[in-house]
């Protein structure tokens, strides 16, 4: 069932492809993350990403509570957005040899990860609560809350130390 295919006919049917959508997509950033700490050499940064590593744990566990809370099995759908965010962050660290340069460039992949999720919590809080699902809701607010949260450190990493780091 694609976004803009004829299989969505319905709120409910979209709601629950966006919620898959955002399914695969943390469970995908739970994959990229240790290799995101791994290549950090600001300490501050690779302590971010493992925090954001544990929270990213406890939003997977919350979608799949919306999903019970819905009816439905935890299950995703590929989201080629995600996908292309990683792959591009992959590929721009791998053309990266100074180090400073490397955080700037992980910064900006992993805030590229959370407006991606930003949008797609902030969507289905949206329609969670236009269709009286207020314990969803509830619930994805909590994760928006942390992935917005989790957006300001890492400007805020970038802002004292990275950025200018990387430009000397």
């Amino acid at each position: 069932m694609g976004l803009f295919t004829k299989d969505i006919k319905t709120m409910d049917d979209l709601f629950l492809h966006v919620l898959q959508d955002i399914y695969y997509a943390e469970k995908q950033i739970l994959n990229a993350l240790p290799d995101m700490v791994e290549k950090a050499t600001n300490r501050d940064l690779t302590a971010a990403f493992k925090a954001h590593l544990a929270e990213t744990e406890k939003h997977v566990q919350r979608l799949e509570q919306a999903f019970e809370l819905i009816g439905e099995k935890p299950k995703g759908t590929t989201c080629p957005a995600i996908d292309g965010i990683i792959k591009e962050a992959n590929g721009i660290a791998g053309e990266v040899a100074e180090k400073k340069v490397l955080d700037a460039a992980l910064i900006a992949a992993g805030q590229a990860v959370e407006h991606y999720e930003i949008t797609r919590y902030g969507t289905l809080i949206a329609w969670a609560e236009e269709s009286g699902k207020e314990a969803v809701a509830r619930l994805l607010a909590t994760t928006l809350n942390e992935e917005k949260a989790a957006d300001k450190k890492l400007t805020t990493i970038a802002e004292r130390k990275v950025n200018e780091k990387a430009s000397s």
